[in-house]
């Protein structure tokens, strides 16, 4: 395709309005766990990885589950089960976000766990895997419920986190407010002496509160320098690009109004209420602002409500999918009709689905690359708190850019090597890293 060709948009039926089912993933999350370690098993044959170190990583260091009660604003007690999974901190300190969601399992938070150790891993940060979440709908409590449930999770976990042992950070669900909770429920429980130089037990919190800039848009910035990377590549000129984004939180959003301004159309979008198409495009900043106020898309004047089915065949250059896992199985990457698939968020992709969108010639930017810009500007902010300091926004947007940029031709050459796929590419960049590290210290004792 050259620059100047670009997939033109069709026209959509009438539908009828989207529900909340046309949103479920294509195929159960219970397959997640082992989604990751296939891709885990497929890479450790590539590099000839020692079989001792395959088993280490085939399961999580550590396993937390805990049970604690919270008392609602109607004055009854309701039991909330939550989870920490550290998944391996040999390279540093193990990090990763805490989700709030109902669909929240043991197999789900470990499959995310490990995937943030390949993450942590291919950037190059001294940070291991982790990962966290709470079985509920954050949405159907209210502020005051949703703080004493944040304190009483982080109150559970007690000393199994901590700025030099596990450093959470928001996920689905969770945001800059809900880390602060979780920052201030730490720092009044580890002393006086303590208090001051514990604010790193979390990250992305707000800027006032010890955050850095940039982090907010973090993953989503990540994602568009993939896709820059990609572009150039392949002499694609963005400018005038059309694009289809699953998910409006923090990630879709973010990319979609970065990405307008270099060119890129946003002409369909879709979430837990349903999805929407408007073929001159969406005001990405109207739309994410609606979304902050309004929790979802549902109701905005801006477009024309769809089905799920009928978003999927929409003609578009790039699809970033950003809600949850699993939503592009066989019958969604059939449908696809789009250039590149950039994952913004985690294993939004089956096996199965992917193999067709690359047997079809579509391009994914896998996740494990594509959205680990939030670790690393999760890095960054560790870093500051550490050091008693604050990254200008110019700073943190520069180091973001060099370590992606990096990582990107990195994987893209170990593809190229290997002739494997991106995600496959980038496991293998990840693992020999881990590898080294098990070579030169061995096991003890």
């Amino acid at each position: 395709m050259s620059k100047a060709e670009k997939s033109p948009t069709v026209p959509i039926p009438e539908a009828k309005p989207s529900s909340p089912n046309a949103a479920k993933p294509a195929t159960s999350k219970d397959e997640f766990f082992k989604n990751i370690q296939g891709y885990l098993d497929e890479a450790a044959r590539l590099i000839d990885l020692p079989p001792y170190i395959h088993t280490i990583l085939q399961q999580p260091k550590n396993e937390i589950i805990v049970n604690f009660p919270v008392k609602m604003d109607d004055g009854t007690v309701r039991l909330f089960k939550g989870y920490r999974i550290q998944h391996n901190n040999l390279l540093g300190p193990y990090k990763g976000g805490v989700r709030y969601h109902e669909s929240v399992s043991l197999d789900d938070v470990k499959a995310l766990a490990a995937m943030m150790t390949w993450k942590c891993a291919l950037m190059n940060l001294p940070l291991g895997g982790g990962k966290g979440g709470i079985k509920f709908n954050p949405n159907e409590v209210s502020r005051d419920e949703l703080q004493r449930i944040t304190r009483r999770f982080f109150h559970a976990l007690g000393p199994n986190i901590g700025p030099e042992t596990d450093i959470p950070a928001p996920d689905v669900g969770t945001d800059a407010k809900v880390m602060a909770w979780a920052m201030d429920t730490y720092m009044n429980t580890v002393g006086q002496l303590m208090k001051q130089a514990v604010k790193g037990v979390v990250t992305g919190k707000p800027v006032a509160s010890g955050g850095t800039y940039g982090r907010e848009k973090a993953t989503a910035q990540g994602v568009v320098h993939c896709i820059t990377e990609w572009a150039d590549e392949r002499d694609f000129n963005l400018g005038g690009a059309t694009m289809i984004v699953q998910g409006f939180g923090n990630v879709g959003s973010n990319t979609s109004v970065i990405l307008s301004k270099l060119g890129v159309s946003t002409i369909a979008v879709g979430d837990h209420a349903g999805y929407l198409y408007n073929p001159e495009g969406f005001n990405p900043h109207k739309l994410q602002d609606y979304v902050k106020r309004h929790r979802s898309i549902a109701g905005y004047p801006g477009g024309k409500p769809i089905t799920r089915e009928e978003f999927f065949r929409i003609k578009a250059d790039i699809f970033t999918p950003a809600a949850l896992e699993n939503q592009v199985g066989v019958d969604e990457a059939r449908d696809l009709q789009v250039r590149l698939v950039a994952e913004g968020a985690n294993g939004p992709c089956t096996p199965e689905g992917e193999r067709i969108l690359l047997d079809r010639g579509i391009d994914i930017l896998p996740d494990v690359l594509a959205n680990s810009g939030g670790v690393t500007v999760s890095y960054y902010e560790w870093v500051q708190n550490k050091r008693s300091e604050s990254w200008s926004i110019e700073e943190v947007d520069a180091r973001l850019e060099k370590a992606m940029k990096k990582a990107y031709r990195e994987v893209s050459e170990v593809a190229r090597q290997k002739k494997q796929s991106l995600r496959i590419a980038a496991y293998c960049v990840a693992l020999q890293r881990i590898a080294a590290a098990y070579g030169e210290r061995e096991i003890f004792p």
